[in-house]
């Protein structure tokens, strides 16, 4: 669902070590075991303003960057079939393979609403994605291989349905790009698709750094369940990783705005309110740092709102006691859990030296009354999307213990990010 505003260090697992390497396995997020995919991520919030990782696909395997998106299903890549209208690109275009996937096969179909599925060629299926922020792709799904391996270092090559992408109409969150990584329920996502191979668990996750990087995965023996928050997957927004409806609360205080509905996409470099919603925050804010030090920066065009201080900001920290924490209140059953958002979780600092917030009116990029969760607010938190059990999970992660461990995590997993074997 890619919405942006126009506009390192990394986030690593830390991962249990044997008692000869590591003395920190107690308080270890993750297990040492095998069936998982796991990928470096590259990127950042501001300025980049978007997150990537490297996939290695076709026969000989190329590298090509794409962009996380938890909110589609698809993967497609620029494709030189020809191409029609293509956009910059950090690597050569891709060259698709002949392996077409007909118009019969239900990936095809998930592509389609129900009864505009119309094959005007039975021999290949033709697609159109239109994102959030009013780019599009139009092309036709091919299969081919996938360069993967797994986190024991065995090698695997799938035969994966993705779109050859012909036809791109720029965005307003434009950037270089190869093409999109989706990630989302449908059948046509790589989870998915991976799992009807029976080669990994229908889970994904990932660990997006405030400080740039981070890492993926798929599979669910990464990570220490019972450390984790967890709430059910809504049977009412079936197409998104949703929650549900959600109560926002300020500074522990509720707002007042209540049944409001969330999703997660990591494809939107900002949190999205709907209007009323957006509106009362933003309102709220402003009347709380009236009495504070802080003045607003209309010249300022870095987001929509933007405050100064008596000197430049250099980080979050210099200002982040100015800011209270927000929540959003999710009710499963008779249980309740908090996705808590505190002001790093929100907040940015331009490059004027101004704080700037990273929430934005969500009617303004014709989202109506839906709230997406942003990569900025899943910043230094493991967020886990588990479809096998209709679940999604979040755990807050110790960045010093990040830090302290990357160099074991580099040793323990040196085949999961060897770029020559995939080459």
């Amino acid at each position: 669902m890619k919405s942006s505003h126009n506009g390192e260090n990394l986030c690593f697992p830390t991962v249990r070590m044997s008692s000869s390497s590591s003395s920190s396995s107690s308080s270890s997020l993750f297990n040492h075991v095998g069936s998982s995919l796991l990928f470096q991520v590259h990127g950042n919030v501001y300025p980049t303003g978007y997150y990537n990782v490297t996939m290695y696909i076709g026969q000989p395997a190329r590298p090509y960057f794409l962009d996380l998106d938890t909110g589609s299903d698809l993967t497609w890549l620029q494709c030189d079939a020809p191409c029609v209208r293509c956009v910059e690109a950090p690597h050569p275009l891709y060259r698709p393979s002949n392996d077409l996937v007909p118009c019969e096969d239900p990936i095809c179909a998930s592509l389609h609403a129900p009864g505009h599925h119309n094959c005007e060629d039975p021999a290949q299926c033709d697609y159109e994605l239109e994102y959030a922020d009013g780019g599009s792709s139009l092309g036709v799904l091919v299969k081919d291989a996938f360069a993967f391996n797994y986190t024991n270092g065995q090698r695997l090559n799938p035969r994966l349905a993705l779109g050859c992408g012909y036809n791109q109409v720029p965005g307003a969150s434009y950037h270089p790009l190869d093409g999109i990584l989706g990630l989302g329920k449908g059948k046509s996502s790589i989870v998915s698709q991976l799992h009807s191979q029976k080669l990994i668990r229908n889970v994904v996750g990932h660990c997006l750094s405030g400080g740039g990087g981070g890492f993926l995965f798929f599979g669910d023996d990464l990570y220490d369940s019972s450390r984790v928050v967890w709430t059910s997957m809504s049977s009412d927004y079936t197409k998104y990783y949703s929650p549900g409806v959600a109560e926002l609360f300020f500074g522990g205080e509720t707002t007042g705005l209540k049944n409001l509905p969330v999703v997660f996409d990591s494809g939107s470099s900002y949190t999205y309110l709907n209007r009323v919603t957006y509106q009362t925050l933003t309102s709220i804010m402003k009347k709380e740092l009236s009495a504070k030090s802080l003045k607003e920066a209309p010249e300022d065009e870095t987001l929509p709102l933007c405050w100064k201080g008596r000197r430049p900001f250099k980080n979050v920290h210099d200002v982040k006691k100015c800011f209270k924490t927000l929540a959003l209140s999710f009710t499963d059953g008779k249980t309740r859990t908090l996705f808590e958002l505190n002001p790093e979780a929100y907040l940015i600092i331009s490059n004027k030296g101004n704080v700037c917030l990273g929430i934005l009116n969500g009617a303004e990029v014709g989202l109506q009354d839906l709230n997406v969760i942003g990569a900025i607010s899943m910043q230094d938190r493991l967020v886990i999307f588990d479809n096998e059990k209709q679940m999604i999970g979040w755990m807050p992660t110790n960045y010093s213990l990040i830090k302290q461990n990357s160099d074991q995590m580099w040793n323990t997993y040196p085949e999961v990010f060897a770029t020559q074997s995939c080459t």
